[in-house]
C-alpha cells in the first residue's frame, strides 16, 4: 500500500495546492510525480511502481483518444490547413531543433535529429485535456488543433518504424477493413444500455478492441483507440459514451502525469537541455500562428489553435525509450516536456483574456481574405438569440418558435451548427467567446438572449459584451452550481436558473397538472 498512499496522496495534496494561483491541477500531478520520485525511495517504495504507474497512465490515454475520437469528424482532418499545417510545421522545427541538439548538447547528428524529431510534435494528451475541460473541443479552433494532432501521431508512427526497425506487417493493411465493423459497433452500442455496462463498453472498444486489436496487427493502442472513436462519432450515443467515461479518464490520467513526472531526476545536464528548450517554446507557439493565418484562418482561431498546439509532447519520451541511440535524453526530454505543460496549461486557461489583451497587434497578421472561420454579421429578422444548441438550448429553440418568437440559434460547433441547418432551423456557426463576431453583428432587432452553453466563461464574456454594446432587453441563462449564479447575474444577466432545481420545479409542474387532471375526470 505504499505506492497507493504516495501516488494518490501527493496527487491530492499537490492538485490541490496549485488551485488558489489559477493553475489546472495537472501542474499539480506533474510537481506530484516529481515528489514521489525523489522521496519515495526513501519510503521503500519498490521498483516496480514505475511500470503498474506507466499501466495506469496508458489506460487514460487509450481512453481520452477514445474520447476526442467520439467528436471528430473524418472531414476535418483532411482539411487543408490542418494538413498543411501539420506538415509543414513539423519539417521547420526538425530544422529548427536538430542543428541546436547537435551544437549545444550531443556531438552525433543522428540523435540531434532523434531529438529534434521528439521536440517537433504537439502533446495530444495535454491539448485535448485542456481543450476539453474548457468544452472547446467542438469549436473551430478546437477542431484544427486535433485534426493537426491526429496528423503528428500519424507522422510519428512513421518515424518511430523507420528508427526502431519495427515496420508495420502485412496485418497493419486490416486497419482499411474497421470501417466493416461500423455496423456491429453500432449494435454494440445500442445495446449496452445506460448503466455501468455503458462504461464496460467504452472500455472494451478503447482498450480491447482499439489498444490491444491494433498492438496485433502491429500497429500502436492510442491510432487504434482514436479510430474507434472515429468509427462511432456520428452514432446518436457517442456523446452519451464520452460523458459516461469522463470520470473514469480523468482519473487515470492522473497516472499519466505522474509517471510523466517520475520519468527520472534531472541533472544539470537535463535543467539546462529543459531550459534551453522551455526559452525556445515560443517560437514552436508562433510558427503555428503564422502557418495557421497562412492558410486563411482568422488571427483569433490561429492564436486559440497555436496555444493548445505550443507544448512539447510526450512522443520524445516514446522516442527516447524506443530508440537506443536516443536514450541517454530520456529524462531531458521529460523535463522539457514538464516545462512546457507548466507554461502551456496556464497560458491555455487565460487563452480568451490574452487575445482580447493582444488583438489589435495579432490581427496585423490576419490575410485580406475570405476565412473559413468568419462568424456573422447579420441574423436576418431574428428577435431572439441562443447561445448553445445543445439539448438545452435546441429544446429552448422549439419552445420560443412554438411561442410566436423567431430565435436565432448560434453555436461555435461547425458541424452542430449546420446540421440544425439543414434540419431546416435558424442556426449559425458563431462563438460567444468571439470578439469579431461582437463587433460585426447588429442587434437591432433583438429582445432577448438567452445563454444555453455550458461553460462559465463563455456565458460571463457574452453576457458582459451584450451589456457592453448597449442591450437592454432579458438576458437569461442557467447554471450547474449555486456559486456560478450571482457571478453571472453580477455580469448582467437578468435571471439565472439552476439547471437541476428548474428541472424539479418542471416535474411538480407535471406531477400537479396530471394530479388535476386525473381528479376532474
Amino acid at each position: 500500500m505504499v505506492f497507493e498512499v504516495f501516488a494518490i496522496g501527493a496527487a491530492f495534496v499537490f492538485g490541490l495546492a496549485v488551485r488558489p494561483f489559477g493553475l489546472p491541477p495537472l501542474v499539480g500531478f506533474l510537481a506530484a510525480g516529481f515528489f514521489i520520485n525523489a522521496v519515495g525511495p526513501r519510503f521503500g517504495m519498490p521498483d516496480q511502481t514505475g511500470p503498474i504507474l506507466d499501466y495506469i497512465a496508458n489506460l487514460g490515454v487509450l481512453i481520452l483518444l477514445f474520447t476526442v475520437g467520439l467528436k471528430l469528424k473524418l472531414r476535418q482532418i483532411g482539411a487543408p490547413h490542418v494538413i498543411g499545417v501539420s506538415l509543414l510545421h513539423f519539417a521547420l522545427s526538425v530544422a529548427l531543433f536538430t542543428p541546436i541538439a547537435r551544437l549545444l548538447f550531443t556531438p552525433d547528428w543522428t540523435v540531434a535529429l532523434l531529438v529534434g524529431i521528439g521536440l517537433a510534435f504537439s502533446s495530444t494528451v495535454l491539448a485535448a485535456k485542456m481543450l476539453e475541460t474548457k468544452r472547446e473541443m467542438g469549436n473551430f479552433h478546437g477542431r484544427a488543433a486535433i485534426g493537426i494532432l491526429i496528423v503528428q501521431d500519424i507522422i510519428a508512427l512513421v518515424v518511430l518504424a523507420i528508427f526502431s526497425g519495427k515496420m508495420p506487417g502485412p496485418w497493419a493493411l486490416l486497419i482499411f477493413a474497421v470501417p466493416l465493423l461500423r455496423p456491429l459497433l453500432y449494435k454494440l452500442l445500442d445495446l449496452a444500455g445506460h448503466d455501468e455496462v455503458l462504461i464496460l463498453c467504452g472500455m472494451a472498444l478503447s482498450l480491447v478492441i482499439g489498444g490491444y486489436g491494433f498492438e496485433l496487427i502491429g500497429l500502436k493502442g492510442e491510432i487504434g483507440a482514436l479510430v474507434m472513436g472515429l468509427v462511432l462519432s456520428n452514432h446518436p450515443r457517442a456523446s452519451e459514451l464520452s460523458n459516461s467515461l469522463w470520470s473514469l479518464k480523468e482519473l487515470f490520467l492522473v497516472g499519466f502525469f505522474l509517471s510523466i513526472g517520475m520519468s527520472g531526476l534531472p541533472d544539470w545536464n537535463a535543467m539546462l537541455f529543459a531550459v534551453v528548450m522551455g526559452a525556445l517554446l515560443p517560437l514552436k507557439t508562433l510558427l503555428f500562428f503564422f502557418l495557421l493565418v497562412a492558410f486563411r484562418l482568422r488571427a483569433r482561431t490561429a492564436f486559440l489553435s497555436s496555444l493548445a498546439l505550443g507544448v512539447y509532447s510526450e512522443f520524445g519520451l516514446i522516442v527516447a525509450a524506443g530508440i537506443p541511440a536516443a536514450e541517454p535524453f530520456l529524462v531531458p526530454l521529460a523535463i522539457a516536456v514538464s516545462v512546457s505543460f507548466l507554461i502551456g496549461a496556464p497560458l491555455n486557461r487565460l487563452a480568451h483574456p490574452l487575445f482580447e489583451k493582444f488583438e489589435r497587434q495579432l490581427l496585423r497578421y490576419e490575410r485580406d481574405t475570405a476565412h473559413p472561420d468568419d462568424p456573422p454579421t447579420v441574423l436576418n429578422d431574428a428577435d431572439v438569440m441562443i447561445f448553445g444548441m445543445g439539448r438545452t438550448g435546441s429544446a429552448a429553440y422549439q419552445a420560443l418558435s412554438d411561442s410566436g418568437f423567431r430565435p436565432v440559434g448560434l453555436d461555435a460547433d461547425t458541424y452542430k451548427a449546420n446540421a440544425h441547418a439543414e434540419a431546416g432551423r435558424n442556426v449559425v456557426f458563431a462563438d460567444a467567446e468571439d470578439s469579431n463576431f461582437w463587433n460585426g453583428v447588429t442587434l437591432d432587432r433583438i429582445k432577448a438572449a438567452v445563454l444555453a452553453m455550458d461553460d462559465l466563461e463563455a456565458k460571463l464574456i457574452a453576457t458582459r459584451t451584450l451589456r457592453a454594446k448597449g442591450f437592454t432587453g432579458p438576458i437569461v441563462t442557467h447554471a450547474l452550481h449555486e456559486e456560478h449564479v450571482d457571478m453571472i447575474n453580477e455580469a448582467g444577466a437578468s435571471r439565472t436558473y439552476l439547471t437541476m432545481r428548474e428541472a424539479g420545479r418542471s416535474l411538480a409542474s407535471h406531477a400537479i397538472e396530471a394530479s388535476r387532471a386525473e381528479t376532474a375526470s
